[in-house]
């Protein structure tokens, strides 16, 4: 029960980051439109703990002091944010009376009765999170210039009261232009895009363009392990972002280059029990590094990398103990593969000659904009690929899923989202259209939860995701997807 509590109070957190950033783009919106009338503002990715922004002019340090002293003016005056619903084509009405096209077009490209909107001064915008009630809760932010556009750096949600360093993301930052490269391939940037692609019958085109742009990635970064003569590769990414199936597809596309892999999971490699380290709720914490045994890791991979016979240990789960599995020796032309959350981390593979090493990061790093404010966030994408797989495969209930996010989110950002700039090389996981095809499994499993339990506010909060989608069959998604990997139907080997 006492663990149960505490998952609640760090759902209860998630949800106020996500209204405090709600209102701070609110916020943004307003001041942007209060300074420069005919400019549109454009929300796109998560980036260095904060929200990368574009404005359809060009921005300059002076425009940015601007809009951050029209913001915190903003603020200062404790405006209220005044929650309104509409029909919905009565909204669209508005929203065409605001010059709003992006709202006017998602709207339309929907099956909505009624659209919950939100006042600030004299704008209006829609928002999935709701805003709070007055601007004033909103006092901690900072922009810093990252041309074309910019970044709002705001508090992450367990330390909502301090901001955290700007920290560059090159590297994150080159694979969202190569997904601004993807969607101009596809012609979708927002949902309305998508759902008039699917109305037209043009959804089975996008799947098979989403899934070849994949696999040109996949085999992108084969040949480029291939050229370095790389012969550990180490693969990390958070929960649910299709590490599995990554790394099955990049051995078979090694395997067309001439290498023979070995796989490796340093879940294996886990301590016993009684040698994890615990959390500051008393709970085993398998998120940490040290729940790993690094010097046997070590010690095996340097004897497979001279040619030695090891034995691979497999961790049993129910008894929390490691069992010897399979005596392993690499082959000729043989290549090494690790997965694993802290593959990215120097700490785990210390003993291993960095040049020898190859490092990539995988995650449903972009999705789709809802609209020019609103994205669905990449974690909820996670989320709601896991509630399918857990529930379906893995025997767990929807609450149990919904129930665990919280501190599965607070391991990601301890222990993998600090190493990304590791990475030799990133690969964005997200497919364009899944949450269209996930909708007809999610939708039944989040209507499990009743009004009267804890989690019910979560679930509805995710559910309401999935009316602004068309459906879309998944009998054109290809066996080797990761989008298998949690639907089913995948020709890999889990």
């Amino acid at each position: 029960m006492e663990n149960q509590k505490q998952c609640i109070e760090e759902i209860e957190y998630l949800n106020l980051w996500r209204r405090y950033q709600s209102t701070l783009s609110f916020i943004l919106y307003v001041a942007t439109k209060k300074l420069f009338p005919d400019s549109n503002l454009r929300i796109e990715h998560s980036m260095s703990q904060g929200f990368y922004c574009l404005l359809n002019r060009q921005i300059y340090d002076k425009d940015l002091m601007a809009i951050d002293l029209k913001m915190r003016e903003i603020i200062r005056a404790d405006l209220p944010i005044i929650k309104g619903i509409l029909p919905r084509l009565k909204a669209i009405k508005l929203f065409e009376q605001h010059r709003q096209k992006d709202k006017v077009e998602l709207l339309k490209n929907v099956k909505l009765e009624k659209v919950i909107l939100y006042k600030l001064d004299k704008f209006f915008d829609m928002y999935p999170n709701s805003p709070f009630e007055r601007t004033k809760m909103v006092d901690k932010f900072y922009l810093t210039n990252f041309p074309p556009g910019f970044i709002i750096v705001f508090p992450n949600w367990h330390n909502i009261d301090s901001l955290p360093p700007y920290i560059p993301q090159p590297k994150l930052a080159r694979i969202f232009n190569e997904y601004l490269s993807w969607v101009q391939i596809l012609g979708i940037t927002d949902i309305a895009d998508l759902n008039r692609a699917i109305r037209s019958g043009q959804g089975p085109d996008i799947i098979r363009v989403s899934e070849a742009l994949h696999e040109k990635k996949i085999v992108y970064i084969a040949d480029r392990i291939t050229a370095e003569k790389r012969r550990v590769i180490l693969i990390a990414g958070p929960s649910s972002s299709g590490k599995t199936t990554f790394t099955k597809r990049l051995a078979v596309q090694l395997m067309v280059n001439g290498f023979r892999p070995i796989m490796i999971s340093t879940d294996d490699y886990f301590l016993p029990h009684s040698k994890t380290p615990k959390d500051k709720y008393g709970r085993l914490d398998f998120e940490s590094i040290k729940a790993v045994d690094i010097p046997l890791l070590n010690q095996h991979l340097l004897a497979i990398i001279k040619g030695e016979k090891i034995v691979l240990p497999k961790f049993n789960f129910a008894t929390g103990r490691r069992i010897t599995s399979k005596i392993v020796q690499l082959p000729k032309n043989g290549i090494v593969m690790v997965e694993g959350i802290h593959c990215l981390n120097e700490e785990l593979t210390s003993l291993i000659p960095r040049n020898i090493k190859f490092k990539i990061y995988i995650s449903a790093l972009t999705q789709l904009n809802i609209d020019d404010h609103n994205r669905i966030s990449t974690t909820d994408t996670r989320m709601m690929r896991r509630i399918v797989r857990d529930t379906h495969y893995r025997g767990y209930t929807v609450q149990g899923v919904l129930i665990r996010w919280g501190r599965v989110r607070n391991g990601e950002e301890q222990n993998i989202y600090p190493f990304q700039e590791e990475a030799d090389e990133m690969f964005n996981s997200a497919l364009i259209y899944e949450s269209a095809v996930l909708k007809k499994d999610c939708v039944p499993i989040l209507k499990k939860v009743k009004r009267n339990e804890l989690l019910y506010t979560e679930a509805m909060r995710l559910l309401d995701y999935f009316p602004l989608f068309n459906d879309l069959n998944d009998r054109d998604v290809p066996s080797n997807s990761i989008l298998r990997e949690f639907i089913g139907g995948s020709s890999f080997v889990y």
